[in-house]
């Protein structure tokens, strides 16, 4: 199924893109453009000097190359842009494989080694700790009430605030939706078994299990079964069954908590400052529009993976252990976490700004989410009809 997505999303939506948002869209913006006769297209890595020509841009990710859903997504991206320009913008995609930093893209745009990026926000808290607010928090907003806040609550306008100084500009790459807690190699049934944990966990998380005398640290996606075999770390997160099956974690750590420090962890897009200001309207256009839309493909293919996935763990591993941490954990954690936000909102005036829009507007979220969906599934699981 995985290996199926890029055939899936854009065989299922080229017709209706180059139609809609090329046609429609970008040759009356090109028509605009040619009675100026201010066309220039100068592309980072390019020199055209009209429309007819070709824009060359590269682009890094920070997956090995072919990754199920991440990466792919990414070669999914370069294909949409082309199809949308007509062929006029070619995105060149180096994955980590090839650039050999997984956790280099932020340096790698923001010099303009690259003029795009594709990774996760929390990666680069030690470049700026405000990163760390972009990508999901502990105990925090769903996918849904996530993505509504970053394109309707301010969020991608606070990002980009954030982001400016590095001279990058962004869009939404994808969300995970839920993660799990992660993989144990041995059961958590007290807030002291996790006192000298060694786990992979980036972001916010790590500070907070950090904060309740585990020791958080981050190692790439290629490193991590090996780190957990050897016994390097204790327990590691990654994604949920969708990804994390095809990386074997269940073979030396059965259990499997579910999560609370990533509700709704998205991707993003980085986007070169300077580059970006050489590019006529019409290729900005063109690449945030196909960026928002591989993000929804990307969302809804992590959905199902976790569906098919989950179901085979179930069945083909009954040795496999799903558990919920105790309450005494959680309770520990959303102290932890508590006091984090504290120390953050008095760090810096536009991390008080970022935390403050990010609970107001998960209040006004959730409102909505506990009448909707909260309520349609209570209601199903009272129900006694089949």
């Amino acid at each position: 199924m995985i290996q199926n997505f890029k055939r899936k999303t854009l065989i299922s939506n080229m017709a209706t893109l180059r139609v809609v948002l090329f046609t429609g869209f970008l040759l009356l913006v090109l028509s605009a453009c040619s009675q100026d006769c201010d066309c220039e297209t100068p592309g980072a890595a390019s020199n055209q000097g009209n429309t007819s020509e070709k824009i060359t841009l590269r682009l890094a990710h920070g997956w090995p190359k072919g990754y199920p859903i991440f990466g792919e997504s990414v070669d999914d991206y370069a294909e949409l842009v082309s199809a949308m320009s007509d062929g006029r913008i070619e995105l060149k995609v180096d994955s980590a494989t090839k650039h050999k930093s997984a956790f280099g893209i932020f340096d790698f745009v923001k010099r303009g080694q690259y003029d795009i990026g594709q990774t996760a926000s929390y990666y680069y808290g030690g470049k700026d700790p405000d990163a760390l607010f972009f990508s999901s928090m502990p105990f925090s907003m769903t996918a849904a009430e996530q993505t509504a806040w970053f394109y309707h609550g301010g969020g991608l306008e606070l990002a980009n605030k954030v982001y400016e100084k590095h001279n990058i500009q962004l869009m939404l790459g994808g969300n995970t939706g839920m993660q799990m807690g992660g993989w144990f190699r041995k059961e958590i049934n007290s807030i002291e078994d996790l006192d000298g944990l060694k786990m992979r966990i980036p972001g916010f998380g790590g500070k907070v299990i950090a904060g309740v005398g585990a020791q958080p640290t981050n190692i790439p996606a290629g490193e991590l079964y090996q780190a957990l075999e050897r016994g390097t770390i204790d327990a590691l997160e990654w994604v949920g069954p969708g990804l994390d099956l095809r990386m074997g974690f269940h073979k030396v750590a059965p259990y499997y908590y579910t999560g609370w420090h990533e509700p709704g962890t998205e991707l993003l897009y980085f986007f070169n400052k300077d580059s970006m200001a050489k590019l006529p309207e019409w290729a900005k256009a063109v690449l945030m529009n196909a960026a928002r839309l591989t993000a929804y493909n990307m969302s809804t293919a992590t959905f199902a993976a976790n569906t098919d996935n989950l179901e085979i763990m179930q069945d083909q591993f009954p040795e496999l252990k799903i558990r919920k941490f105790p309450v005494d954990v959680i309770t520990a954690l959303k102290a932890s976490n508590d006091r984090l936000l504290e120390e953050e909102m008095a760090r810096s005036d536009i991390a008080k700004e970022i935390i403050e829009s990010r609970a107001a507007y998960l209040k006004k979220a959730r409102d909505w989410t506990e009448v909707g969906v909260k309520a349609y599934l209570d209601s199903m699981s009272e129900s006694t009809v089949d």
